[in-house]
């Protein structure tokens, strides 16, 4: 049922680094055809690492792990594509659905196909209000059950940050800064709150995928934070402002669950005049370059 591409699959029974990517940015994240020329400057720029990229989608009722030209620009292009969560999947596979993966779903399908390194731009997490709403993203606990290392700009800075590392240590999944002792917060270099591990090169996080096999411990996770550079960051005063008044709008025109992340998302892109989109793209393709890192160090132990 799994599709994993002949470069995917050759370059996973040779130990050569892989990463995996999500297709959610492509198909929901980005206007088109400007989603278009970004997945094809990921995946370029895992190639230019010395790695290869695959990219992650459910085509047909199919999981495909890699995407040939034609694929992709399906999953940019056509109307339609669904979001799909890991627990969208067997529902997507029996309907024939085709769907762009999100962080849990891509974390899931990569592990299935052999690939452990995986890069995002930021993760979900415990949602504000959670003790009202109980609403807390599927990215931590399949993460929390999923031996995979998912480089990534934090979490989305619209979410309740320490709530989310908190539920991070309560499942069990370690988290670690790279180059840094702060966790970021996607649109900025540093949320404001601490993180207790720091790693610094893509020997020393390969150095801790090994350690985790060699435990042989629960099979989670391992998360590294890697923060947008300064200069790429939203300014974190218009961050502040704009996104008290997203929530305020939020609030008043009374969206709810699901639709409360592209609401916030969207009101944060209108209402900094698009530097927060370019914000996140810096940390994405900060993550991308570093996960193609990780992996090749991951190849070579």
């Amino acid at each position: 049922m799994l599709v994993v591409s002949e470069e995917v699959r050759a370059a996973t029974e040779a130990r050569e680094p892989v990463v995996a990517l999500e297709s959610t940015i492509i198909a929901h994240g980005l206007p088109r055809p400007r989603n278009l020329l970004v997945a094809r400057e990921l995946e370029e720029a895992v190639r230019r690492e010395g790695a290869v990229p695959a990219t992650i989608a459910v085509l047909d009722g199919r999981p495909h792990v890699g995407l040939d030209k034609e694929q992709l620009e399906r999953v940019a292009n056509e109307d339609g594509i669904r979001k799909l969560g890991h627990r969208d999947l067997p529902l997507a596979v029996a309907a024939g659905a085709s769907g762009a993966t999100t962080v849990s779903a891509t974390a899931l399908l990569a592990s299935l196909a052999g690939v452990r390194v995986f890069a995002t731009g930021g993760l979900g997490g415990v949602h504000r209000e959670w003790t009202v709403t109980q609403d807390e993203s599927a990215d931590l606990g399949l993460l929390a059950r999923t031996r995979i290392t998912v480089v990534c700009a934090g979490v989305k800075s619209i979410l309740d940050v320490p709530a989310t590392l908190q539920r991070l240590e309560t499942l069990g999944v370690p988290v670690a800064g790279y180059g840094t002792d702060r966790f970021p917060g996607f649109y900025l270099s540093d949320s404001g709150h601490p993180v207790d591990w720091t790693l610094d090169s893509p020997e020393q996080v390969a150095a801790v995928m090994r350690a985790q096999d060699a435990l042989d411990g629960p099979g989670s996770a391992l998360v590294v934070a890697n923060p947008v550079p300064e200069e790429e960051q939203l300014d974190p005063d218009l961050h502040a402002r704009v996104l008290a008044g997203a929530l305020r709008a939020c609030e008043a025109e009374g969206v709810t669950g699901q639709a409360v992340t592209p609401f916030l998302l969207d009101h944060l892109v209108r209402h900094t005049d698009g530097a927060s989109l370019s914000a996140n793209l810096a940390a994405v393709r900060g993550n991308v370059r570093l996960a193609a890192r990780i992996a090749t160090a991951w190849s070579r132990a």
